[in-house]
């Protein structure tokens, strides 16, 4: 009966494996010599180790609020593509409901300026 779970094990390992030699790989032969401009803050554009109640830009989240919002379009469009052969005319037209939905505020976001960034 154990050896039912063998090829579980298996893959339990070999995914262990994928996801930890690159990390070793890459902490062994690449070069490691970190200046001030590699250990600045980014992406939220301050500092991590400052005051937490300091004012920052609001643009930062909105603009993560909308990729998060674009990125589940599409984690809806990969399964609908799968099964549309199934789904029929009813799923096809249904996605293109949602699509348009989505480009109408996609639109709405780029006249309001909210993808611009000063």
């Amino acid at each position: 009966m154990l050896q039912n779970y063998l090829p579980i094990l298996i893959f339990m390992i070999v995914g262990v494996l994928v996801g930890v030699l690159p990390m070793v790989a890459g902490r062994l032969f690449a070069p490691h010599h970190p200046d001030s401009d590699k250990l600045s803050a980014y992406e939220c554009g301050f500092s991590a180790f400052e005051n937490s109640r300091m004012k920052f830009d609001v643009r930062y989240y909105l603009v993560a609020i909308l990729f998060i919002i674009f990125d589940l379009e599409i984690a809806f469009l990969f399964p609908w593509a799968v099964a549309l052969s199934r789904i029929g005319r009813a799923g096809f037209l249904a996605m293109m409901v949602f699509l348009g939905i989505l480009v109408i505020g996609f639109i709405y976001e780029w006249v309001k300026g909210a993808l611009e960034w000063e």
